[in-house]
């Protein structure tokens, strides 16, 4: 059975995160992202997500237990952004950054193995977002769900390029749906480079805003991989969540 869950989407007051041109010429605008703002609580109903009901609705009670504890993953492939076709979105924020020493491990753009300055995009299916990525897992685990691969699955031409943050909004209907809400969140963001910390509080407030919950309960931290393996490399990031849901009041 197939139900479309009407999702309400956040209208903000837009703060916009800027155009850039790449290194080769691409110019990025067509992937403007904006963070969120605290000072606007209106809502709107403007989009929808189809989705096989039925997979988040196992035949098996989810018992009311008073807290639960889910933990999410997600990795994603880094390339030049010409060949990704999409900027670095985490946690629903663009991150523009200057060129960066790419390793081109295949040779298709210098010497394998050598390295290729060059403006870096995320490759994925959808806009490859981690951090919201690795929530929405980590609220499924919790309630003894399906992955998210299995809820958007990554062949399903649906989700071709979709802001996550459709997922999250999803994942927060589901958990409250079951009667939960957010405990707290903890976040272990790893990417080699480009540097993050300027961008983490709008990526926290994305994160209140979207689930509905306090700054009290989301925590991001990020680090590097110490130039180790694919990460360290700069062709991947990941990223590690914690998250605890508690039993919501009636």
């Amino acid at each position: 059975m197939h139900q479309k869950l009407a999702l309400f989407l956040p209208t903000f007051l837009y703060t916009s995160v800027g155009a850039f041109v790449t290194s080769s010429g691409v110019n990025t605008a067509s992937f403007d992202r904006t963070f969120l703002s605290p000072r606007t609580t209106q809502l709107r109903s403007s989009a929808t997500v189809d989705v096989d009901d039925d997979i988040l609705k196992p035949k098996y009670e989810i018992e009311p237990l008073q807290t639960r504890i889910g933990h999410g993953f997600d990795i994603h492939r880094m390339a030049p952004i010409e060949e990704a076709g999409q900027p670095i979105v985490i946690g629903g924020v663009i991150v523009e950054h200057k060129d960066q020493k790419w390793t081109d491990a295949e040779g298709k753009y210098v010497e394998k193995g050598g390295i290729f300055e060059t403006q870096l995009g995320v490759v994925a299916h959808s806009d490859g977002d981690v951090i919201y990525h690795s929530v929405v897992d980590a609220i499924f685990g919790a309630l003894t769900l399906p992955d998210i691969g299995q809820v958007f699955q990554d062949n399903d031409p649906r989700w071709k390029g979709c802001d996550s943050s459709k997922f999250m909004e999803h994942a927060y209907e589901v958990m409250t749906g079951y009667g939960y809400k957010i405990g707290n969140i903890d976040v272990t963001l790893i990417l080699e480079r480009p540097k993050v910390a300027n961008v983490k509080p709008a990526m926290k407030e994305n994160i209140v805003q979207l689930l509905h919950t306090t700054p009290g309960r989301v925590n991001i931290k990020a680090r590097t991989h110490e130039r180790l393996d694919s990460v360290g490399e700069l062709r991947s990031l990941s990223c590690h969540v914690v998250l605890t849901l508690e039993r919501a009041e009636e």
